[in-house]
């Protein structure tokens, strides 16, 4: 029973992952087609360029939250650099607090303007389907990207786990390779 709850724990700890690489997966595929159909028989899909923007966009949002799971959203570091390690997480972990309370309070927002104020009779131009079901990524992201922030400050200050944005480490290995290198000249 142990090992079904580490897959399914796996699964939702990648949840994002798995969303962005089938979006991007679909939308790619579905604009290869419309170019072939194009090119090759002088037709085109009236609702293929329209569903793979609405993809793009949910793709974007939940790269989103991908970013904050690996701990690889944009942020200004540097100042950071001239405090001791362990003020500079706190500090970074206040700062993320902030980001949750934007976080929070567009949740607010964005669920107020897909099920409140949006007008049930908005629908996209081919496809027809209501514009609500396009704008629930932002109340939904912004959620999964609260919960992922959360998540990581909780993996670096209570479990001690030293979260890094995948690309500073890289960056890191190879400066330290790069100063080796140089060294054995």
């Amino acid at each position: 029973m142990e090992k079904k709850h580490r897959i399914i724990f796996k699964f939702l700890d990648n949840l994002e992952n798995y969303i962005c690489q089938f979006l991007l997966a679909f939308f790619v595929v579905l604009l290869f087609i419309q170019i072939l159909l194009r090119e090759f028989f002088e037709y085109s899909l009236s609702w293929g360029e329209e569903l793979a923007t609405y993809m793009f966009v949910w793709f974007v949002f939940f790269g989103a939250c991908y970013a904050c799971r690996l701990g690889a959203h944009n942020r200004v570091t540097f100042q950071f650099k001239i405090f001791p390690k362990k003020v500079a997480m706190w500090i970074e972990a206040f700062s993320d607090l902030i980001w949750v309370g934007f976080n929070c309070y567009f949740i607010y927002l964005s669920y107020q303007f897909v099920f409140v104020k949006m007008n049930l009779f908005w629908k996209s131009q081919t496809m027809g389907i209501p514009m609500k079901y396009v704008y629930m990524v932002l109340p939904i992201s912004f959620v999964f990207m609260t919960v992922r922030v959360l998540q990581i400050n909780y993996l670096k200050l209570v479990k001690g786990i030293d979260i890094r944005d995948p690309d500073a480490i890289e960056v890191e290995k190879t400066l330290e390779s790069g100063a080796n290198e140089i060294k054995d000249i």
